[in-house]
C-alpha cells in the first residue's frame, strides 16, 4: 500500500487581547465616574457612559457618583420629564447632592405645586450653602410665594439674599444692591447699594469674559476688543455693566430655570387664570397667586419676580420695547414721568401689582 502523506494542518491560535478595563479596581472607576458626573455638560454625556456596560451601569449608581453630579448633568428637559427622571433626581437627593435638592425642589415647588416638599428640598440645599438655593428662597420670601400676600417676610428675604451674595451669587449681589437702594427689607443705604451694584456688574463681566475666552480660546485683548471694552462700541450680544447703561453679556442660565421656562412655555404646566411668568428669559418662575410679581409701571405689560430680573431684562431687551401706556401719559399731577432709566420699586395700593417704576 502506498503510504499516504499526512497533510500538515496549521492550527492558528488566536490569543484574545486582555481587557484592561476589567482589571481596574472599582474605587478608581467610581472616582472617574464621579468626575464625569460633576463636569458633564449635558445629561446625555453621563447617561451614554453608564449604559455602555453592566459594570459602568452598576458603578454609575454609586452614592459618591450621584452626590457629585453637577447642575448640567441633572438638567433634564421639560419635554423629557418622566417618572424615571424624577426617580433619578430622588436618588441623587438621597445621596446628598445639593444641586439635586435644589433642582427637584424648584420643580416640585413651581411645576408640580408641591410647595412644602419643594421648600424643604431647597432648604436642604441652602443648608449646604448652595448659592442658587439661597437666592431662590430669598425670592420666595420677598414675594410671599405659595402663601398669602400679607405673609411676605422681607427681612428673611434680605438675610438669605445677603448670604447668597456673600457666596458670590451674581443675581443675589444685584438684588442686594437694589434692596439697599430702595430700602426694601432693610434700612435704605444708597451709597452702599450703588457700591454693591458695581461689584455685581464687575463680577458678571469677569465671569462672562472668562466663559467666552474658554469657548473661543482667544487672547484677552482680542476678546475684550471684540465685545467693545476698548473701542467704545457695545455689542448686543454682550452687555457690559447693565445697571449703569452699558451692555453686559448674560451669564449662563441655570438648567432648572430653563426647565421652568420650557415647562410653562410649552403648555405642559398650565398656569391658573390671571397668573403670569417672570418676563426675564433667564428666570422662568411663575406666580403662585394673582398680582404676586412686580409690573413695569410704564407699559404694564411685563412682570418680574425680582428687582434683579427687572434690571437685567430692562437693559437687555425691555428698554427698546417699553412704550408708556396712555393712562400714565394723561394722568395729571403725581403721575410717573417715564424716561430712560431705572429707579425703585413701589407698591400700588388696591388690587394693582407691585410696580417697577422706570424713572431716573
Amino acid at each position: 500500500m502506498a503510504l499516504r502523506k499526512k497533510q500538515k494542518t496549521c492550527v492558528e491560535t488566536v490569543t484574545e487581547k486582555p481587557d484592561h478595563f476589567d482589571g481596574l479596581p472599582d474605587d478608581l472607576v467610581v472616582f472617574i465616574l464621579a468626575k464625569l458626573s460633576a463636569s458633564a455638560s449635558r445629561p446625555s454625556d453621563f447617561i451614554n457612559t453608564i449604559v455602555t456596560c453592566k459594570r459602568l451601569n452598576r458603578l454609575g449608581k454609586h452614592p459618591l457618583v450621584l452626590s457629585k453630579a453637577g447642575s448640567k448633568a441633572l438638567g433634564v428637559k421639560a419635554n423629557n420629564w418622566s417618572d424615571s427622571a424624577h426617580r433619578f433626581l430622588v436618588r441623587c437627593v438621597v445621596a446628598g447632592n445639593p444641586e439635586a435638592c435644589y433642582t427637584l425642589g424648584m420643580i416640585r415647588f413651581y411645576c408640580l405645586q408641591n410647595r412644602a416638599s419643594g421648600m424643604s428640598l431647597m432648604a436642604k440645599a441652602a443648608v449646604k450653602s448652595l448659592p442658587s438655593a439661597l437666592y431662590s428662597l430669598a425670592v420666595i420670601q420677598f414675594n410671599g410665594s405659595g402663601v398669602a400676600k400679607n405673609q411676605k417676610n422681607l427681612s428673611s428675604g434680605f438675610t438669605l439674599c445677603a448670604r447668597a451674595a456673600f457666596l458670590g451669587h451674581v443675581d443675589a449681589i444685584r438684588e442686594l444692591g437694589h434692596c439697599l437702594l430702595d430700602g426694601y427689607g432693610v434700612v435704605q443705604d444708597i451709597p452702599k447699594g450703588r457700591q454693591i451694584l458695581i461689584e455685581a456688574n464687575a463680577r458678571e463681566f469677569m465671569l462672562t469674559l472668562s466663559a467666552m475666552m474658554k469657548r473661543q480660546q482667544q487672547p484677552m485683548f482680542h476678546q475684550c476688543d471684540q465685545f467693545g471694552c476698548f473701542n467704545g462700541s457695545a455689542s448686543p450680544d454682550c452687555p457690559l455693566l447693565s445697571d449703569f447703561g452699558y451692555n453686559v453679556g448674560g451669564l449662563e442660565v441655570h438648567p432648572v430655570n430653563t426647565f421652568l421656562r420650557e415647562w410653562f412655555g410649552s403648555g405642559k404646566g398650565g398656569l391658573a387664570h390671571g397668573l403670569r411668568n417672570c418676563s426675564y428669559f433667564g428666570c422662568g418662575r411663575p406666580e403662585t397667586r394673582s398680582h404676586e410679581f412686580r409690573r413695569c409701571s410704564a407699559c404694564g405689560l411685563v412682570n418680574y419676580c425680582s428687582r434683579g430680573c427687572q434690571a437685567l431684562d430692562w437693559r437687555s431687551k425691555h428698554k427698546m420695547e417699553c412704550m408708556p401706556i396712555q393712562r400714565w401719559e394723561n394722568q395729571e399731577g403725581g403721575g410717573d414721568v417715564v424716561v430712560e432709566g431705572m429707579a425703585g420699586i413701589e407698591e400700588v395700593e388696591g388690587d394693582h401689582d407691585l410696580a417697577v417704576d422706570v424713572t431716573d
